[in-house]
């Protein structure tokens, strides 16, 4: 039976130690001037700016491109009013919940750009590939690049293994579990 076709971006699953994620988040901030909507599920990164809300300084984040250094993933958006979307729309001044604990593994769809990955691959490195999501269930729609596969140290993920469950086959589409080659509070990058 195909999986699924359901990409929603980057899930926290469990911690590298094997302790399951249990919600844990800090809360950022995304400047009314950021153009970009992002998703439950976008990796974002720190955008060197700040936002003073309710008297607490956030940082800022924006969506994180293929390449770049994530500081976390999306989990939720802080409402303001009752009627509050699920997803933080373009050029709107939202607080963000984002798990950002570099030692998250995360479950990802495999996408369908190239060849179909296997069980070989595992412990292999892959890029992500951003794409829109939906503004119906609030979710990513950023998914593996699965024509990027290969040992290259400098790729965004590092594939586990497909997640382990029934309706989760070798093939396109496939739930991967991946953790970031890169983090902000984890590499000694430059400052932003």
């Amino acid at each position: 039976m195909a999986n699924a076709d359901t990409p929603a971006g980057f899930r926290p699953v469990m911690h590298r130690d094997g302790a399951p994620y249990n919600g844990a988040f800090s809360i950022y901030s995304v400047a009314a001037g950021y153009g970009t909507a992002l998703m439950i599920g976008d990796a974002v990164i720190l955008a060197g700016t700040s936002q003073t809300i309710n008297g607490r300084v956030l940082s800022d984040v924006e969506r994180c491109a293929t390449g770049g250094v994530p500081c976390g993933v999306i989990v939720g958006v802080v409402p303001d009013t009752q009627d509050s979307l699920r997803y933080r729309a373009a050029s709107t001044l939202r607080q963000l919940m984002v798990a950002d604990n570099p030692d998250l593994m995360f479950e990802i769809q495999e996408g369908s750009s190239g060849t179909a990955l296997t069980a070989n691959d595992a412990g292999l490195n892959i890029d992500f590939v951003v794409a829109s999501g939906s503004t119906v269930t609030g979710l990513s729609g950023t998914q593996l690049n699965n024509a990027t596969e290969a040992t290259t140290n400098t790729l965004d993920l590092h594939l586990l293994h497909p997640t382990p469950r029934e309706d989760n086959a070798i093939g396109y589409s496939c739930k991967w579990l991946v953790t970031f080659n890169r983090h902000q509070y984890r590499n000694q990058v430059a400052g932003i």
